[in-house]
């Protein structure tokens, strides 16, 4: 009969240095994959903060720049501006989105707070952070076929003009601008009635200047004028709860339509903006300013606003500290009607 082979197998010594090793060769691998991932995070996170700093610039930039704009002659030591709404600075009103003269008007943060636009907004102001005011015309591509003064009715050459009862626009033409507001639409036909709507026109005459009497100054457009809806918009930083947690966001409030009267609204656009700061250069200076720094009287002649605005990722454990990733960018942009080109 062969002799058996004796069995022989791992001593307790060298299976746990196999275990240590094995252990070793996973901990390495676990390190590497947790700083991957972290690594990944904080990408992200960077390219979400860097892709909302980049809407927001886009966003408020396109107002700045179109601020004061009427779409057709507005440099303003030329403009002849009729403001007809009875909510007016012609009329005695005081409302900001009806005020043309000051179509940029910027508040300091805590200043902020006396930022007429952010009274009653659902998002409350976020203290220390500044806010702004801008008006100016959209581009509606509408334009003027006939205009009857005697009735107060405006016929486009567009048998949609997308204008309805209550809307404000801008009629404009290389003489002159009027702000009134349009009591009745009818197809193509627009009629800025007097004594009616919501604020309402004080006058039925579009002439310049503005006459707050029944017939007023006035003035047929000709044909071809354009006509353009009022753009007043406030951006500001406000807050709000998600989840029971505080969060800060970029809002813009605009002007809205709402059953015939015009009403501002907020809207959040950009969501965690932790901060906004914006200066202003005022033609002729040489640099830039805080809004507190501006008379009352000088804020037709800022032709800059640069904007720095904070943000912090969603994600609130990218950062390296486990804490959310914070960016600051800055902007200039450049108010359109008022650069001087040499």
């Amino acid at each position: 009969m062969p002799r058996r082979r004796s069995q022989a197998g791992f001593t307790l010594v060298e299976l746990m240095i196999a275990m240590l090793l094995g252990l070793i060769v996973i901990a390495g691998v676990t390190s590497i994959f947790l700083a991957n991932q972290r690594v990944y995070r904080t990408n992200a996170a960077l390219g979400d903060v860097q892709d909302s700093a980049r809407i927001a610039f886009e966003m408020m930039a396109r107002d700045i720049r179109d601020a004061g704009l009427t779409g057709c002659n507005s440099t303003p030591a030329t403009l002849r501006l009729s403001n007809l709404l009875k909510n007016g600075p012609t009329a005695g009103g005081t409302d900001w989105w009806a005020d043309w003269n000051n179509s940029v008007h910027g508040y300091d943060g805590s200043g902020a707070t006396g930022d007429p636009a952010l009274s009653g907004v659902s998002a409350p102001h976020v203290d220390k952070t500044d806010s702004i005011q801008l008006i100016g015309a959209m581009d509606s591509g509408v334009t003027v076929a006939s205009d009857t003064e005697t009735s107060g009715v405006l016929t486009t050459n567009e048998s949609s003009p997308g204008l309805v009862a209550g809307d404000i626009a801008m009629v404009c033409d290389p003489d002159h601008a009027t702000l009134v507001q349009f009591t009745s639409v009818s197809g193509n036909s627009l009629t800025h009635a007097l004594n009616t709507g919501s604020p309402g026109n004080c006058s039925q005459g579009l002439g310049y200047p503005a006459v707050c009497t029944d017939t007023g100054n006035t003035y047929t457009f000709q044909p071809n004028a354009q006509i353009a809806k009022l753009s007043a918009v406030d951006w500001y930083i406000g807050s709000q709860t998600i989840d029971g947690a505080t969060v800060d966001s970029l809002y813009r409030v605009d002007l809205e339509n709402k059953s015939g009267v015009p009403t501002p609204t907020a809207q959040e656009m950009v969501r965690n903006v932790t901060d906004m700061q914006i200066q202003y250069h005022v033609s002729g200076a040489t640099s830039f300013v805080d809004a507190g720094s501006i008379a009352s009287t000088n804020w037709p002649s800022v032709d800059a606003v640069q904007v720095t605005f904070t943000l912090q990722s969603t994600d609130q454990r990218a950062g390296t500290d486990a804490k959310p990733l914070t960016r600051t960018f800055t902007a200039t942009t450049s108010v359109r009607n008022r650069v001087i080109v040499k």
